[in-house]
């Protein structure tokens, strides 16, 4: 991800703790803007804080080969404090002089492209994908080519989510339109022809299907040797879905690399948006198992998956879901404590009260609400927060537990953007034997 973005950048603004020290992840973001020569402006922050001192920063910038302006080197540095504001002006007139320097300019006139920075399933609105135009300029109605996907832009929302009509150069919007969810990094051209844009899309389309037809290797006598001489060897297929692109690949590869010579990790299928009953009947054909981020199961994929025995595990953190699937290979999954929904209820009425903040009228589906349960609040298949119920009430009752085919009023501690449609599930934690493919 750090990668894609160096790319797409003309200037990259690395953001220090002035409190902290140069961290490995900022290591990495230095070098992979060297690596695609970007030029770079760093930012000192939180100098309000006790103990800040920019100083020593320079000096691990320098045993970096990094020489900043105030040491004689070519980087210019700015102090700033994000929480009061402080330096903020002075760090962007530093990347206009910058700019000014490098004499980047771009044609508002011509037709617009760019790079896919992200794209979701969101339900109700369709695929939503969103864009940093590098060139030229994008119109409400244009005919858009994103990877493999096209369509007509229906609408565009800058980074506030407010509606708006064209997008200049150097300008991130997201839009609606698309017949897909392209790739993270993904170019996209704008059209005359929406019959052109979408015979390139199908072709695009056509040559990934044959290309992954090729690389699935059929096993071979050499395979079979190979294999019969390690005694053990086994595969692990996976299928992943996550709330955006971005996520999903990151993921896609991490779990990759867990591949060892006995235990081989297969992503047999990844894509964005909620875990669905056709992700379930795939896991049982190919006998894979769902590794869900930040996504949860449609009520028909939980029951599917239940009866069909299929093993859906479900994350909120990338590090969890890779340790944990390398524990599996490496046959050291020791019982531990792992959720277990008891009640789903769905979110018929809102109400607002002063003092206490936003109540829910709540309809259950199934199982039952007790008032000790954590919830999780979900709203089209996406998770949105995970709490503890704040109230339990039956009419003007506080309740202990509400069960299913009831009604009843919630409020969720510390969390007040509740809607109607949203499904809040309440789950406890128990200890049980965690079981992965064998």
């Amino acid at each position: 991800m750090r990668a894609r973005g160096a790319q797409v950048t003309d200037i990259a603004i690395i953001v220090v703790a002035a409190d902290d020290s140069v961290m490995p992840q900022t290591r990495e973001a230095i070098n992979h803007a060297q690596a695609a020569g970007v030029p770079m402006v760093f930012a000192f922050n939180k100098i309000d804080k006790q103990g800040a001192n920019a100083e020593k920063i320079r000096e691990q910038l320098s045993q970096m080969n990094i020489l900043v302006e105030e040491w004689g080197g070519k980087f210019q540095t700015q102090e700033i404090s994000a929480k009061k504001g402080t330096g903020i002006d002075q760090l962007l007139e530093k990347v206009l002089l910058e700019a000014d320097m490098l004499d980047l300019k771009a044609d508002p006139g011509k037709r617009a492209h760019g790079v896919v920075i992200e794209s979701t399933l969101e339900q109700g609105r369709g695929y939503v994908t969103t864009l940093l135009v590098d060139a030229g300029t994008l119109r409400k109605g244009d005919i858009i080519l994103a990877g493999q996907f096209s369509g007509r832009v229906r609408n565009m929302f800058n980074e506030r989510g407010q509606q708006v009509q064209e997008a200049p150069p150097s300008t991130p919007v997201s839009i609606l339109g698309l017949d897909g969810a392209p790739n993270a990094g993904d170019t996209f051209q704008i059209f005359e022809d929406d019959r052109e844009a979408r015979a390139i899309a199908t072709r695009r389309q056509q040559l990934q299907r044959e290309q992954g037809i090729r690389t699935h290797k059929h096993i071979t006598l050499d395979e079979i040797g190979r294999r019969l001489a390690i005694g053990d060897f086994k595969e692990l297929n996976l299928i992943v879905k996550g709330d955006v692109d971005g996520s999903v690949e990151a993921l896609t590869d991490s779990l990759l690399k867990l591949s060892t010579e006995s235990i081989k990790v297969n992503v047999i299928h990844k894509a964005v948006g909620p875990i669905a009953e056709s992700d379930v009947l795939l896991a049982t054909a190919s006998n894979a198992i769902i590794v869900g981020f930040q996504v949860r199961p449609t009520p028909g994929a939980r029951k599917l998956a239940e009866t069909e025995e299929i093993d859906i595990r479900l994350y909120s953190i990338i590090y969890n879901a890779i340790e944990e699937i390398k524990q599996a290979m490496e046959g050291m999954l020791a019982p531990k404590e792992v959720e277990k929904v008891v009640g789903t209820a769905e979110v018929r009425e809102t109400f607002k009260i002063s003092k206490v903040g936003t109540v829910a009228g709540a309809y259950v589906l199934d199982g039952k609400i007790d008032r000790k349960n954590k919830v999780r609040l979900i709203r089209d298949g996406i998770v949105v927060y995970t709490g503890d119920l704040d109230t339990l009430k039956r009419f003007k009752d506080e309740v202990k537990e509400v069960t299913h085919g009831y009604e009843c009023g919630l409020s969720i501690k510390n969390f007040n953007d509740i809607k109607v449609g949203d499904h809040i599930e309440a789950f406890v934690m128990e200890e049980v034997k965690r079981t992965l493919a064998d």
